[in-house]
């Protein structure tokens, strides 16, 4: 699998992802419609032009499951059991349409399982930038890794 292994896993590591995603009009606008979010900041160009960005803003929540996935190649494809939580999301710069996330990965903490001796808990900080190297979002998640076959 592409993905690591808690074992391959070490506090302090980063992981800078190779991928990243320009967002479009369609993208924002499309997530907004498939989750029922009529936020004017989103889909009203009038509205958010009238406001202190002076134009439509991407959906936040957007951003982060873009953030997310963006991790799997190098992170977690095929050697993750779930997410277990996330925390401490933050948007402290938006995101426009035109925009290009890039987004790295931080290992915090780590322990085996309690519970699952083929696992193991992994804390990551994930740092989101825009093309200009600006922090557009900010986030920690809990992650049961599987451990390596024996």
């Amino acid at each position: 699998m592409p993905g690591k292994y808690y074992e391959d896993l070490e506090v302090g590591q980063r992981i800078q992802h190779s991928l990243g995603r320009t967002l479009t009009e369609m993208d924002n606008v499309l997530f907004c419609s498939l989750t029922l979010n009529t936020q004017p900041l989103h889909i009203d160009e009038a509205f958010a032009a009238q406001t202190e960005f002076g134009r439509r803003i991407v959906n936040g929540i957007f951003t982060l499951g873009l953030a997310v996935g963006m991790t799997v190649p190098e992170l977690t494809a095929g050697t993750i059991v779930a997410n277990l939580g996330y925390e401490s999301v933050m948007h402290p710069h938006p995101l426009f349409h035109g925009d290009t996330l890039y987004v790295e990965s931080e290992v915090l903490e780590k322990r085996a399982s309690r519970s699952r001796p083929d696992a193991g808990i992994v804390k990551l900080k994930h740092v989101g930038r825009n093309q200009q190297g600006v922090i557009v979002i900010e986030f920690t998640r809990t992650v049961l890794f599987l451990r390596k076959p024996a």
